[in-house]
């Protein structure tokens, strides 16, 4: 759907579900609040403009892709989508700039996590999701463990998370990541933290510290502010969730009617 106010801006949804925003003349908008704080930490990763390796499961419209190439040029990135038909449509009417670095597969994320060679990336970003849920099967402590075999040493994992109060699934993911990664972050709109709303979250993970400083400074002045949860407040969060293994794996609840339509 072309979006009015701008002349080459798409919306892409699936489902009837907002799913990715795209302007073509300006690929560093984001307009979606999840890919926003994804990209407050992108910027935050590495000193301004240096390339990264990124490995993003779930592609979308190509939304932070296109974001990385242009804030980060020269850095090489693989898109992992299941969705052939929605790959072949996005890349059709939008497609990537020439020289971009990017490089599209169609596959299973878990199934090409687990092939993907060690230590090959210094950014992971999951943004899945069957329908509106996140698979199962990118939940789980062995998933984990592909995730920081893949990262280096100094990588970091962002993943997009909806939830809503009592939080079981994003108390569970905390806790599943915390047995393989020694710095945890979560970053969302306060209410959704409060338990008033349904939403996205977006969780940090590294075997470094994560600057919460500059990310809160962003993220408080963003247009749409959101908070940085870590340290003892987000161990308190997680309280005694279990961790999830692959054979009680469970995707992320179904959003309630009208979480994330549009009109």
């Amino acid at each position: 759907m072309p979006d009015v106010d701008r002349a080459r801006a798409w919306l892409l949804t699936v489902d009837g579900a907002p799913q990715s925003y795209v302007d073509l003349d300006a690929p560093t908008h984001l307009e979606f609040e999840y890919a926003r704080r994804i990209g407050h930490v992108l910027d935050t990763v590495a000193e301004p403009g240096r390339p990264l390796d990124v490995l993003h499961l779930g592609g979308g419209a190509l939304t932070l892709p296109r974001y990385v190439a242009a804030t980060r040029p020269g850095s090489r990135q693989e898109v992992v989508e299941n969705d052939r038909a929605l790959l072949e449509l996005v890349t059709g009417h939008l497609p990537l700039p020439e020289r971009s670095g990017v490089t599209v597969h169609t596959a299973d994320a878990r199934a090409w996590l687990g092939q993907a060679p060690d230590g090959s990336a210094d950014v992971l970003i999951a943004d899945v999701f069957g329908g509106s849920r996140v698979p199962a099967h990118l939940t789980s402590l062995a998933y984990a463990h592909e995730v920081r075999r893949v990262l280096r040493a100094d990588g970091v994992y962002l993943a997009n998370l909806p939830d809503g109060a009592p939080f079981a699934f994003l108390r569970s993911q905390l806790a599943t990541f915390a047995e393989v990664f020694e710095e945890l972050a979560v970053i969302a709109e306060p209410a959704m933290l409060r338990g008033r709303r349904f939403g996205n979250a977006v969780l940090v993970a590294a075997h470094r510290p994560v600057d919460t400083a500059a990310l809160a400074r962003l993220t408080a002045a963003d247009a749409f502010p959101a908070r940085v949860a870590h340290g003892e407040a987000l161990r308190d969060f997680t309280g005694d969730a279990a961790v999830v293994r692959d054979e009680n794996a469970v995707p992320s609840p179904q959003p309630p009617d009208g979480a994330f339509t549009i009109g």
